[in-house]
């Protein structure tokens, strides 16, 4: 049910197997799920022949994927193996980077100690959302030579340390945006006697260093994304009694989230909740959700959903946006797009 078009924008261990990689140099990759078409125009984002390809499988919890253009590689997290995954059409899936997420000597208390999103900063390094660590860091190493060495961008707001930094986007003008819920803490919820902060925040970290609390009302504050015009912030609430994409108007800080869309009565009979998303330039929305991928125009309209039957955490487009990657629980998933 749509509750509200924002009108300015109206223009777990499940597996002990290692990820398999056989299937790298076959085309014919296994085909899972299907694809519900709404309105008539997901026919320009999506071909009526679109596959959902099984391109990798094997994980705990697949998430955060980043395609790196100038290699022509996936990258993407799996949370709970503190580990990031390389993947490419010819080698399939490589472990790329360890630890990714928790760099302590001590044992984690926990379930998530990796790291979460995965994104580019202007000078092409990766960036990492590490959860164990609880702090946005930058690898200190070229991609093309992992190592698991860090430098800090952000761990603490107002002297507290920060619950487990989950999703983050970069602007053109190199400020990073990002959430921060509680599920890297131990306990994966607000009651953990480790978490610091009174709230799960949405922040702006400048490129001076200041870092500023866009949001602390949305209960559980989990993927982002900018939408072209670079002033309106989408961010999914992975709360399953909020079930909701949430939208903050950047150049109105300070004003409530507007609600974009509630998916909360859908929830029930799937799996998944509203986790990564990404906006393509022409503004069409792919969100993580119940039951899929929901795919959206900028008003709001659900044009159609990509149907899985495991929870589905996120998604990353190609640079010429012709291809959707999905990590989805323990599997990695392509789809062409138009």
């Amino acid at each position: 049910m749509k509750l509200h078009i924002l009108p300015a924008l109206v223009m777990l261990l499940s597996s002990c197997m290692p990820p398999s990689t056989d299937q790298s140099a076959n085309s014919d990759y296994p085909i899972t799920g299907s694809i519900e078409r709404l309105d008539p125009a997901l026919d320009k984002v999506i071909d009526t022949n679109a596959r959902i390809e099984i391109i990798s499988s094997g994980y705990e919890w697949s998430e955060g994927p980043l395609w790196i253009e100038s290699q022509q590689m996936l990258l993407f997290s799996d949370v709970p193996t503190n580990t990031v995954y390389s993947w490419t059409e010819a080698d399939g899936a490589t472990p790329y980077l360890t630890p990714s997420g928790y760099t302590g000597e001590a044992p984690f208390e926990g379930r998530e100690p990796g790291s979460n999103g995965l994104l580019l900063d202007r000078n092409g390094n990766l960036v990492l959302c590490q959860h164990g660590d609880r702090r946005l860091s930058r690898m200190d190493a070229a991609l093309d030579e992992p190592k698991p060495a860090f430098v800090t961008l952000a761990d603490r707001y107002g002297g507290k340390r920060f619950n487990s930094p989950n999703d983050a986007i970069f602007t053109r003008s190199g400020e990073l945006l990002f959430t921060d819920p509680p599920y890297g803490l131990p306990m994966q919820n607000d009651e953990d006697p480790s978490k610091e902060l009174d709230h799960n925040g949405v922040y702006r970290l400048d490129t001076l260093g200041n870092l500023q609390l866009l949001s602390e009302t949305i209960t559980r504050p989990n993927g982002l994304a900018l939408f072209p015009d670079q002033r309106h912030l989408l961010v999914a609430n992975s709360d399953a009694n909020a079930a909701d994409w949430y939208l903050i108007d950047l150049e109105n800080i300070g004003q409530e989230p507007v609600l974009f869309y509630s998916a909360t009565e859908s929830r029930h009979g799937v799996r998944g909740l509203p986790d990564g998303l990404k906006i393509d330039q022409s503004g069409t929305v792919f969100a993580s959700g119940p039951g899929g991928i929901w795919i959206f125009d900028r008003s709001a309209k659900v044009l159609g959903k990509i149907r899985l039957e495991d929870a589905a955490s996120n998604v990353a487009l190609t640079s010429d946006e012709r291809t959707l990657y999905i990590t989805n629980h323990r599997q990695i998933l392509r789809v062409r797009l138009r």
